[in-house]
Formats: structure tokens, C-alpha cells, sequence
């Protein structure tokens, strides 16, 4: 009698979770490119890659930074810098609001310092779901104390990159970040330090015409869009129709913008090996 007992308590725990199990394993997520049904779990596991078709989500700047640093390394720098709205453009304080709360960041890039296979680095991350990492005042004055930090401290620096180009909001404001940000670059390296340049989807506009394109080693996600202006406008201009896999990585990497095109599950090693192989060794004072 007690053994029929435990038969059945084991047979309906088993199917309970067997339930649960299918639950757990139902598609909740449908791929943006081919559509293919995909399990949240194993698609988390995969690095939002799609298993199907190979395509690369856009990644929040947070998972980004897990995925890359060292774990439990990173330390945010230059939170306190939020944007405002100096041409008092209609609604893009409310906008600015919303994507805050909905995202948890102050604006469109996270920077800090942690280390990546162990070499203290100056980390940034552009994130397309903050008005698609456009480059307003907030971005480029992140990214200049960023260089700046790094140059003080004598520290590589790794930026992802994502954006659509410069904030239109801030018309003349956004702009003027080129140049800033680029020359502390240039500051950086004169200093003798490296810099890291890896460009996601989509990297355009003004950022690639400035800081995304000087890094002393350019890397690219596969299938990244990567160029300047849209591609209806270039061909409306040269009147001539461009190639299907124009300003992909692919491209870049062929006509020698790109120095490598490098998978996500071997973005970390990538990087780790660069910067032990380029990045300075010095002591704790600096020599």
C-alpha cells in the first residue's frame, strides 16, 4: 500500500514537472530576420544569436558589459551627467524621460572601468534602445572623461559602438561631440595607449565619420550595418545602384575599414588577448 502510494506521489511529481519544463521551454520569441520561433532560455544561452539564421540581436548596453567584463569588475564612471534640452525642442523632454525609465539609463552609453581577461580597461557601450545610441551632448561628454580617465590613469580603452548618428534635438550641440571626443582620443594616443574599436549594428551617421572609425584596432559583429549616410541618399547622389551587402562588416572588412569581424561568443577571448598582447604594463605609480 505505501509503496502504490509513493508510485503515484512520484508519477504526478514528474508530470508536474514535465509541465513546468514545457512551460519554461515554450517559444516566447520570434526572430526579427527569418521569424523562427525561439525559446528565451537557449536564446539567452546563444548570446541573442539566432540559432536559425544567425542574426544578432541588439544587445542592452548592460548585457553588453556582462558579457564582456570580468565578473563583478565593472564600476560605472560619469553617471551623474544627464542630458537637457538646450534648443527646447517640442516633447523631447517627456521623450528623454520615458526612455530613462524604460531603460535605466541616463542616456544613450555606459562607461566605467573593469577588467577584461584580467587588464584593467576603460569600457563603453552605446545602447540602440536609447534613441538608437544617437550622439547628443551626454554620449560625447561621457566619452571624452572617459579617453580622459584613461589617459590619466594610463588605461586602454574598448567602446562599442552603436549609434544612428548625431541627435538631431540638439542640432549644433550633437556635432560639436565629434570633434570633442575625437581629440581626446588623439590625446590618448599620443600618450602611447591603445584603443579598441568595436563596431555593432548599426553603427552610422557622425559617430563612424569620428571616434568609432580611429581606433588603433577596428572589430566588427557579422552582418553589422556600418557606413555614413543612408543608402537611398548615396544613390540618389552617384546615380548608380550599390552592391546587396554594401556597408555590411562584410563589406567594410573587404575594402579595409574593419581590421576583423569577430563572433560574439568570441568577442571576450578577442578582446582579452588583444589588450594582453598591445596594452602597456606598468607598475602602480604609473612607470
Amino acid at each position: 500500500m505505501l509503496i502504490d502510494l509513493f508510485q503515484k506521489t512520484r508519477a504526478t511529481s514528474m508530470r508536474m514537472k514535465q509541465g513546468n519544463d514545457a512551460a519554461e521551454e515554450k517559444p516566447q520569441i520570434v526572430c526579427k530576420a527569418c521569424g523562427a520561433q525561439l525559446h528565451a532560455r537557449s536564446y539567452g544561452k546563444n548570446l541573442y544569436v539566432c540559432p536559425a539564421c544567425g542574426h544578432y540581436a541588439r544587445l542592452l548596453a548592460r548585457t553588453r558589459i556582462r558579457m564582456t567584463a570580468d565578473k563583478d569588475t565593472f564600476t560605472e564612471l560619469f553617471s551623474e551627467i544627464r542630458p537637457c534640452n538646450p534648443l527646447d525642442f517640442e516633447g523631447y523632454s517627456e521623450k528623454l524621460e520615458t526612455l530613462q525609465k524604460k531603460t535605466g539609463m541616463n542616456d544613450a552609453v555606459l562607461t566605467g572601468v573593469c577588467q577584461i581577461g584580467g587588464t584593467e580597461t576603460c569600457l563603453g557601450v552605446m545602447d540602440s534602445h536609447f534613441l538608437m545610441a544617437s550622439m547628443g551632448s551626454v554620449v560625447g561628454e561621457k566619452l571624452t572623461r572617459l579617453f580622459e580617465y584613461a589617459t590619466e590613469h594610463r588605461l586602454p580603452v574598448v567602446l562599442f559602438t552603436a549609434s544612428g548618428g548625431a541627435r538631431m534635438q540638439e542640432g549644433m550641440f550633437s556635432l560639436l561631440q565629434m570633434a570633442k571626443v575625437s581629440g581626446a582620443a588623439r590625446r590618448h594616443s599620443d600618450a602611447g595607449l591603445l584603443y579598441i574599436t568595436v563596431m555593432t549594428d548599426p553603427t552610422t551617421g557622425g559617430v563612424t565619420a569620428s571616434f568609432a572609425s580611429l581606433g588603433d584596432i577596428i572589430l566588427a559583429e557579422p552582418r553589422a550595418t556600418i557606413g555614413f549616410a543612408g543608402r537611398r541618399v548615396i544613390e540618389g547622389t552617384i546615380g548608380e545602384e550599390l552592391p546587396d551587402d554594401f556597408q555590411s562588416s562584410e563589406f567594410q572588412l573587404a575594402h579595409g575599414f574593419v581590421d576583423q569581424i569577430v563572433p560574439r561568443n568570441q568577442m571576450k577571448h578577442t578582446l582579452a588577448t588583444l589588450l594582453k598582447l598591445h596594452a602597456p604594463r606598468i607598475d602602480r605609480k604609473g612607470r
